[in-house]
């Protein structure tokens, strides 16, 4: 059976040794005991807040997502209706100026009825070709916006009825969390502040190591007890003279194989 091989644990401190850190935590009022004791009691504070968190589960996430996609969509549908209203002024113009052309084509028509010589003749003739002429791009571009025009009528009522679909989710999403919430404020609350008055009494490099190698965790376990000869973070064996170290609580002691920090069990009995 293959033996786990022990991984090289790089903390906070030192490039990879807890050196200025015991220093540090020799230093003060506080024995090191008591010292390691608060950093297990912030632990399981932390821990605790943690399990709330979990109870949320996804929904905190759930709803900053619909929230951006209301927000995308919302400014979607304003864009769609500003393109919207932008066409709907073009097609009109373009209506004006179709209706002016026919106008001056009746009144060239009804000229060349009394003009007196070719030359005037010639010149409305050419007035009326080129207002036809107007007359025909004046249809084309109307025809063209008026597809257009529909095509993002339609893409409005797309966003439009999205947007109510993901206002209808988050109402539901809010609901759920703020229920979930109002349970468990109170005990967050004084999960907070237990965890701030605890970190108060510990030194700046202390609590810097613990918050370290808690980001790092998995399951943000950086103080944990010895069970069974084994760490309780990643069950990896202690050797029993390491196990005596632990329990006198004379230094800090950091798992071989995952970094975190090892405690007397007696802790958990406190």
């Amino acid at each position: 059976m293959a033996t786990k091989q022990k991984q090289t644990i790089e903390t906070p401190i030192d490039g990879g040794t807890f050196i200025s850190l015991q220093k540090s935590a020799n230093e003060g009022d506080l024995s090191m005991e008591i010292k390691l004791s608060l950093l297990y009691k912030l632990q399981q504070a932390d821990s605790k807040i943690d399990k709330i968190h979990l109870l949320r589960g996804e929904l905190p996430l759930e709803v900053k997502d619909l929230e951006d996609d209301i927000e995308g969509l919302k400014t979607r549908a304003e864009n769609l209706q500003t393109e919207i209203k932008d066409i709907e002024k073009l097609i009109y113009q373009k209506k004006m100026d179709l209706d002016n052309s026919k106008s001056l084509i009746e009144k060239y028509t009804a000229q060349q009825n009394n003009v007196k010589n070719n030359r005037e003749y010639d010149s409305l003739t050419k007035e009326i070709e080129f207002q036809g002429l107007e007359a025909e791009l004046s249809e084309k571009r109307i025809k063209e916006n008026t597809i257009i025009l529909a095509e993002k009528k339609a893409a409005h009522a797309i966003a439009v009825t999205a947007l109510d679909e993901r206002k209808k989710d988050l109402e539901t999403k809010q609901r759920e969390l703020d229920s979930i919430v109002a349970e468990t404020a109170r005990e967050e609350e004084e999960l907070i502040k237990i965890s701030e008055d605890i970190q108060v009494q510990i030194d700046a490099r202390m609590l810097a190591a613990y918050k370290k190698v808690r980001s790092n965790a998995r399951n943000g376990l950086a103080v944990v007890t010895v069970r069974r000869d084994a760490c309780a973070g990643c069950f990896n064996k202690i050797p029993p003279q390491r196990q005596m170290d632990i329990a006198s609580s004379k230094k800090i002691i950091v798992c071989e194989y995952c970094g975190r920090i090892l405690v007397n069990a007696e802790f958990e009995k406190e």
